[in-house]
């Protein structure tokens, strides 16, 4: 039988009608498509998917479970390496960690691993809700701060190994990132209630509204009789251009507009948080958070969005689907440009002091790309003299995050860089506090999901070994 040289299409929702609403982009495979779908993998002998996996999923093997149609058994495969595999099928780049190396992929579209790993994960989450699991306790305590990846995928990987895990979380629900920065419509909110809860059939403890630093210190979850820390705090604090204009009225960072929205719930009508419902946005920036604001402010009712870039279209570092959808919605580029000054009115009769007025244009400055900096990217150079300014009601800024300085100035023997970034060791997650580990977003600023989860996944078995040979 012929091999299939292309994956099986994703279905979505229309771009014109998904553009309104904020239901999930891409419907999932159905099981006759997941069966086809998995029959392209060759099952490689050196696997090399499996090596470019953070989380060094069986990829292979599960493939080889959903072409016998043995989906739970493709679902206890993922299992043993990943806690939250319905999160990784839908947000996790593998077109440029598991996929890119897919041997299928040298001659022909690689096999489509992250929309299998979906498919399983969806399928058996919907039939999991009376599941119960039993678990041997250790009895020797960890405590996990923040719910994002890197700390539930610690979490549950110590669970299942019989500790007793708490988690805190400094928001009102758990899942860090996961629910206050990806929207619904990329990651729908229920899909990781369901993996949490999959968490606490293992015996995780998840207490929200604690902020360790705040509302109890490192050093009092020791005192309270934790053996081990793990922080995964993630990345939270926004980072800003420091341009004129940017403490207007309708200008966001990403992390508040995205939190207010996602978290919040602030796009229905009822909702008790405020959020600028523009006509005209402006998002400087051109990652993944980037393309998150720019499609939220579009179902918010915006009639012009623009994605504003200082390099091209080849360097955006956001992921090609999420760039092709955020065109097909009707996203607007303006690439190879620099934000220099919001430009604002004050609506009141003294108009001395625009700093006080409302956003009603960005400047922008055309760039031209020069030689490559340290990391290998090409540097932009401004173009003295080519100003212009694009009229918009509102600005999100989307240019990165730093870690939050909280628990580095809580916790005495917490060494950290100079971002803010806790210093670990790579291999084990450590840091320079006995028995406080550390990984994710905390440890290296904002990165992927799933980079945040193989730092979890690391720490936990330095955890493990550490306790276990006590």
């Amino acid at each position: 039988m012929a091999m299939d040289p292309k994956k099986h299409e994703m279905p979505l929702q229309d771009a014109k009608v998904r553009a309104h609403n904020f239901a999930e982009v891409t419907l999932g495979y159905t099981e006759e498509v997941a069966v086809a779908e998995a029959k392209r993998c060759l099952n490689c002998k050196n696997r090399p998917c499996v090596e470019a996996c953070p989380v060094n999923i069986s990829i292979p093997e599960f493939i080889s479970e959903i072409k016998k149609g043995n989906f739970d058994g493709a679902y206890g495969i993922i299992s043993q390496s990943s806690s939250l595999p319905a999160v990784c099928g839908r947000v996790c780049p593998q077109e440029t960690q598991c996929e890119s190396k897919c041997t299928m992929g040298i001659k022909f579209e690689p096999v489509g691993i992250g929309r299998l790993e979906r498919f399983v994960a969806d399928r058996h989450n919907e039939k999991s809700e009376d599941e119960k699991i039993e678990v041997r306790s250790n009895g020797k305590k960890v405590a996990v701060v923040g719910s994002g990846p890197s700390g539930l995928t610690c979490a549950g990987d110590l669970a299942k190994k019989g500790y007793e895990v708490t988690v805190f979380e400094a928001l009102h629900l758990a899942g860090g990132v996961l629910v206050y920065g990806i929207p619904e419509f990329r990651l729908p909110k229920d899909i990781v209630r369901r993996e949490v809860d999959t968490l606490k059939k293992y015996g995780v403890d998840v207490q929200t509204n604690v902020v360790i630093g705040r509302t109890k210190t490192v050093d009092e979850l020791f005192e309270e009789g934790y053996r081990a820390v793990f922080i995964g705090s993630g990345a939270g604090l926004p980072n800003f251009m420091n341009i004129p204009g940017e403490s207007l009225k309708g200008v966001y960072s990403a992390n508040e507009f995205l939190t207010r929205s996602n978290l919040m719930k602030a796009y229905e009508d009822d909702c008790r948080t405020p959020i600028m419902h523009a006509k005209n946005v402006a998002v400087v920036g051109g990652g993944n958070v980037a393309m998150d604001a720019a499609r939220t402010a579009l179902r918010l009712g915006a009639d012009h969005v623009y994605i504003v870039y200082r390099r091209s279209m080849q360097e955006l570092p956001a992921r090609r689907e999420e760039v092709e959808h955020a065109e097909e919605e009707g996203v607007e580029f303006h690439l190879l440009r620099n934000p220099v000054e919001i430009i604002g009115y004050n609506n009141s009769d003294d108009r001395k002091d625009p700093m006080n007025g409302f956003v009603i244009g960005i400047k922008v400055i055309k760039c031209e790309l020069g030689e490559p900096d340290e990391r290998g990217r090409r540097r932009p150079v401004e173009v003295p003299g080519s100003e212009y300014v694009i009229d918009v009601d509102c600005v999100i800024m989307a240019i990165g995050t730093s870690p939050n300085p909280l628990i580095k100035n809580t916790t005495e023997g917490l060494e950290v860089n100079r971002h803010g970034g806790i210093i670990v060791e790579e291999a084990t997650g450590k840091t320079s506090r006995e028995c406080v580990y550390a990984g994710g977003d905390a440890v290296t600023g904002a990165a992927t999901v799933i980079l945040a989860m193989g730092a979890g996944k690391t720490a936990a078995k330095a955890i493990d070994e550490y306790l276990s040979g006590e």
